[in-house]
Protein backbone atom coordinates (compact mmCIF):
# COMPACT_ATOMS: atom_id res chain seq x y z
CA UNK A 1 0.00 0.00 0.00
CA UNK A 2 1.16 3.81 -0.57
CA UNK A 3 1.56 6.24 1.95
CA UNK A 4 -1.87 7.93 0.28
CA UNK A 5 -3.95 4.84 0.69
CA UNK A 6 -2.64 4.07 3.95
CA UNK A 7 -3.91 8.26 4.62
CA UNK A 8 -7.21 7.19 2.78
CA UNK A 9 -7.97 4.30 5.32
CA UNK A 10 -6.93 6.41 7.84
CA UNK A 11 -9.50 9.40 7.38
CA UNK A 12 -11.91 6.35 7.35
CA UNK A 13 -10.65 6.24 11.25
CA UNK A 14 -10.82 9.68 12.15
CA UNK A 15 -13.92 9.48 11.09
CA UNK A 16 -14.95 6.66 13.70
CA UNK A 17 -12.96 8.95 16.22
CA UNK A 18 -14.72 11.85 15.09
CA UNK A 19 -17.90 10.05 15.73
CA UNK A 20 -16.78 8.67 19.26
CA UNK A 21 -15.96 12.27 20.38
CA UNK A 22 -18.73 14.03 19.51
CA UNK A 23 -20.80 11.78 21.71
CA UNK A 24 -18.41 12.59 24.81
CA UNK A 25 -16.58 9.13 23.99
CA UNK A 26 -12.63 9.04 24.14
CA UNK A 27 -11.63 9.46 20.44
CA UNK A 28 -10.41 6.22 19.09
CA UNK A 29 -11.37 4.94 15.80
CA UNK A 30 -10.54 2.30 13.59
CA UNK A 31 -11.27 0.56 10.41
CA UNK A 32 -10.51 -2.89 9.07
CA UNK A 33 -9.76 -2.84 5.22
CA UNK A 34 -8.83 -5.54 3.09
CA UNK A 35 -8.06 -4.98 -0.65
CA UNK A 36 -9.83 -1.27 -1.55
CA UNK A 37 -12.62 -2.19 0.96
CA UNK A 38 -13.33 -1.04 4.51
CA UNK A 39 -14.67 -4.58 5.82
CA UNK A 40 -15.42 -3.09 9.36
CA UNK A 41 -14.98 -0.19 11.53
CA UNK A 42 -15.54 0.64 15.44
CA UNK A 43 -15.06 3.66 17.55
CA UNK A 44 -14.82 3.58 20.87
CA UNK A 45 -17.80 3.35 23.72
CA UNK A 46 -17.94 3.16 27.43
CA UNK A 47 -15.09 5.21 28.67
CA UNK A 48 -17.17 7.70 30.06
CA UNK A 49 -17.96 7.48 34.41
CA UNK A 50 -18.39 3.91 35.10
CA UNK A 51 -17.41 2.96 31.55
CA UNK A 52 -15.12 0.16 31.15
CA UNK A 53 -12.07 -0.67 29.19
CA UNK A 54 -12.83 -3.57 26.49
CA UNK A 55 -15.22 -1.90 24.22
CA UNK A 56 -12.12 -0.07 22.84
CA UNK A 57 -12.88 0.56 18.38
CA UNK A 58 -10.45 -1.99 17.99
CA UNK A 59 -12.34 -4.62 19.44
CA UNK A 60 -15.74 -3.08 18.15
CA UNK A 61 -14.00 -2.97 14.94
CA UNK A 62 -13.14 -6.79 15.25
CA UNK A 63 -15.64 -8.22 15.91
CA UNK A 64 -17.82 -6.56 13.34
CA UNK A 65 -15.10 -8.06 11.00
CA UNK A 66 -15.16 -11.48 12.47
CA UNK A 67 -19.00 -11.74 11.96
CA UNK A 68 -18.75 -11.27 8.66
CA UNK A 69 -16.99 -14.17 8.14
CA UNK A 70 -15.76 -13.38 5.12
CA UNK A 71 -13.34 -15.27 3.01
CA UNK A 72 -10.51 -12.72 3.24
CA UNK A 73 -7.61 -13.87 4.40
CA UNK A 74 -6.50 -12.12 7.72
CA UNK A 75 -2.87 -11.84 6.93
CA UNK A 76 -4.15 -9.39 4.10
CA UNK A 77 -6.31 -7.46 6.00
CA UNK A 78 -4.79 -4.21 7.63
CA UNK A 79 -6.25 -2.74 11.09
CA UNK A 80 -5.86 1.28 11.33
CA UNK A 81 -6.43 2.95 14.16
CA UNK A 82 -5.98 6.64 15.17
CA UNK A 83 -4.27 5.37 18.29
CA UNK A 84 -1.95 2.88 18.74
CA UNK A 85 -3.54 0.10 20.37
CA UNK A 86 -3.08 -1.35 23.79
CA UNK A 87 -1.66 -4.30 24.62
CA UNK A 88 -4.99 -5.80 24.93
CA UNK A 89 -6.07 -4.78 21.06
CA UNK A 90 -2.36 -5.23 19.80
CA UNK A 91 -2.93 -8.86 21.21
CA UNK A 92 -6.73 -9.20 20.22
CA UNK A 93 -5.64 -8.28 16.48
CA UNK A 94 -2.64 -10.11 16.12
CA UNK A 95 -4.20 -13.05 17.73
CA UNK A 96 -7.17 -12.49 15.21
CA UNK A 97 -4.77 -13.39 12.51
CA UNK A 98 -4.41 -9.31 11.08
CA UNK A 99 -0.62 -9.08 10.59
CA UNK A 100 -0.83 -5.37 9.49
CA UNK A 101 -1.09 -2.27 11.73
CA UNK A 102 -1.24 1.43 10.82
CA UNK A 103 -1.69 4.09 13.57
CA UNK A 104 -1.63 7.90 13.44
CA UNK A 105 -0.73 9.06 17.13
CA UNK A 106 1.26 7.36 19.72
CA UNK A 107 -0.06 5.79 23.16
CA UNK A 108 3.05 7.17 25.36
CA UNK A 109 1.02 5.81 28.47
CA UNK A 110 -0.42 2.37 26.88
CA UNK A 111 0.90 1.78 23.15
CA UNK A 112 1.37 -2.19 22.88
CA UNK A 113 2.73 -2.34 19.33
CA UNK A 114 6.11 -1.70 20.26
CA UNK A 115 6.58 -5.28 22.66
CA UNK A 116 9.11 -7.55 21.63
CA UNK A 117 6.95 -10.35 20.44
CA UNK A 118 10.61 -12.68 20.28
CA UNK A 119 10.84 -12.88 24.28
CA UNK A 120 6.82 -13.86 24.48
CA UNK A 121 6.09 -17.30 24.57
CA UNK A 122 5.97 -19.46 21.42
CA UNK A 123 2.30 -18.49 19.60
CA UNK A 124 3.22 -15.01 19.98
CA UNK A 125 7.08 -15.53 18.89
CA UNK A 126 6.39 -16.68 16.10
CA UNK A 127 4.02 -14.03 14.41
CA UNK A 128 5.55 -11.54 11.62
CA UNK A 129 3.85 -7.77 12.30
CA UNK A 130 4.42 -4.55 10.71
CA UNK A 131 3.67 -2.03 12.38
CA UNK A 132 2.97 1.43 10.37
CA UNK A 133 2.82 4.50 12.14
CA UNK A 134 2.49 8.45 12.02
CA UNK A 135 0.01 7.97 9.81
CA UNK A 136 -2.15 11.51 9.53
CA UNK A 137 -0.72 11.93 13.02
CA UNK A 138 -1.57 15.37 13.78
CA UNK A 139 -5.21 14.89 12.66
CA UNK A 140 -5.54 12.46 15.25
CA UNK A 141 -3.48 14.29 17.88
CA UNK A 142 -5.62 17.10 17.66
CA UNK A 143 -8.85 15.21 18.47
CA UNK A 144 -6.87 14.41 21.28
CA UNK A 145 -5.79 17.64 22.45
CA UNK A 146 -9.38 18.70 22.10
CA UNK A 147 -10.62 16.12 24.24
CA UNK A 148 -8.45 16.61 26.81
CA UNK A 149 -8.71 20.20 26.96
CA UNK A 150 -12.20 19.78 27.65
CA UNK A 151 -12.50 19.56 31.60
CA UNK A 152 -15.99 17.99 31.03
CA UNK A 153 -13.93 14.84 29.81
CA UNK A 154 -12.91 12.63 32.39
CA UNK A 155 -11.28 9.63 31.25
CA UNK A 156 -7.74 9.55 31.75
CA UNK A 157 -7.83 13.33 32.53
CA UNK A 158 -3.94 14.06 34.19
CA UNK A 159 -2.66 10.75 32.98
CA UNK A 160 0.98 10.28 31.06
CA UNK A 161 -1.11 10.66 28.25
CA UNK A 162 -3.21 13.67 28.73
CA UNK A 163 0.18 15.46 29.80
CA UNK A 164 2.17 14.83 26.75
CA UNK A 165 -0.56 14.91 24.22
CA UNK A 166 -1.05 18.68 25.91
CA UNK A 167 2.38 19.68 25.29
CA UNK A 168 3.11 18.77 21.74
Amino acid sequence: MTRKSHELYMEAALKEARKAYDQGEFPVGCVIVCGDAILATGSRVNSGEGGNEIDHAEVRALRTFLDLKTPALQSEVIAYCTMEPCLMCFSTLILSGIRTIVYAYEDVMGGGSGIDLDKLAPLYAQMEVSVIDGILRNQSLALFKDFFSNEENLYLQGSLLARYTLKQ
